[in-house]
């Protein structure tokens, strides 16, 4: 909105600052946090009243979780108002990358409130079925995908290497639906523990913050061998907005957390950082910058697989946190272990931007 008016104004005194992407990508980030600390403790209240015994604790979960019983869930939505009103506030709106990934945070997060919402009035944490969430969560990722991919070409980018790419042609509508999807489920299995989730989404987006604008600029992406994708700059605002709004919530989610985030908060997250990531052609990066979740997904996969098949284990409990939880590990030790391994992946994320 405030772009729009800068540029009636063309862009003259002031609202000259505008008119730079990291003026309005520090401004966004700014703008999210003050708005998720302004709303959050009412919105917390609300939350608290209407939910009651709030979210339902599995009771074949570590013990030590049976005490966070009555803790109010959709603590994401919090982090939707902070990050769509930021972003509206700063971004330019004519951009089409912003509004397909808006469109994947809006729809995962909507589906992920009806999971909440259900496991909520239910009493159970079963939720809604797992093919119907899919299914719906494939329906939002393929819109997207088929917005993203007809701003860019179809090739899937080799990190580490200079202009090397795997022609996918129309199967990359497939691929980029399927990274939106995984995404946003891998980081939703990673929110189980108070801030466990929500501070390797800050270190991821802020990763991809400084991709999208480098890969946005062709001078940038020339000198590293990136592949330049025009106007992708625009999403380092989503980015930042996404760690202005994290910050803002993990203000209220640090231990003892007086919310949870829920499906509503970590699918929605989990699939804007995919969208960026196939809007920025760095997909393969962002298993990288985000190897946190990936190896989450995994050990949950890991574990099925051979549980039907041997009828044995190979974690004690998945997904993999829940493991060293088993191992006597203290639960905010897990959480600052696993924030520093965000921070090193994140940086070798970064590292194959010069790598090539």
């Amino acid at each position: 909105m405030l772009f729009i008016l800068a540029e009636w104004f063309q862009f003259e005194g002031l609202a000259n600052l505008v008119r730079y992407q990291t003026f309005r990508a520090g401004a966004a980030l700014m703008t999210a946090l003050l708005i998720g600390l302004v709303i959050g403790p009412r919105f917390i209240l609300m939350l608290r009243v209407r939910q009651g015994k709030g979210q339902p604790i599995r009771e074949d979960g570590p013990k030590s979780h049976l005490a966070k019983s009555g803790t109010p869930t959709m603590g994401g939505l919090m982090i939707l108002i902070s990050l769509i009103l930021s972003m509206l506030l700063w971004m330019d709106w004519a951009n089409p990358f912003l509004w397909a990934c808006l469109a994947v945070t809006v729809g995962f997060g909507l589906i992920g409130f009806l999971d909440d919402f259900d496991k909520v009035t239910k009493r159970s944490h079963k939720g809604v079925s797992g093919k119907v969430r899919l299914l719906a969560e494939f329906v939002v990722a393929g819109i997207a995908a088929w917005i993203i991919v007809s701003q860019i070409n179809t090739n899937l980018y080799v990190p580490f290497l200079s202009d090397r790419y795997i022609p996918l042609g129309p199967f990359y509508y497939v691929f980029a639906a399927f990274v939106i999807v995984g995404a946003g489920n891998a980081v939703n299995l990673t929110d189980g523990l108070d801030g466990l989730a929500t501070m390797p989404v800050i270190i991821a987006a802020g990763a991809f913050a400084i991709i999208v604008y480098l890969v946005g600029r062709v001078d940038f992406a020339e000198y590293l061998g990136v592949p330049h994708v025009p106007r992708a700059g625009e999403l380092a605002i989503m980015c930042t907005a996404i760690m202005g709004a994290g910050l803002a919530f993990l203000w209220f989610n640090a231990p003892p957390a007086a919310v949870f985030m829920g499906d509503t908060g970590s699918l929605a997250l989990g699939g804007a950082l995919g969208a960026i990531a196939v809007a920025a052609h760095h997909e393969i990066v962002l298993a990288i910058v985000g190897g946190l979740f990936v190896v989450e997904a995994a050990s949950v996969i890991i574990q099925v697989f051979f549980f039907k098949r041997t009828g044995k284990r190979v974690f004690r409990m998945a997904p993999i946190h829940h493991h060293f939880e088993q191992l006597g590990w203290p639960e905010s030790t897990v959480v600052i272990r696993f924030w520093i391994i965000a921070i090193v992946l994140a940086v070798i994320g970064l590292s194959t931007l010069k790598l090539r």
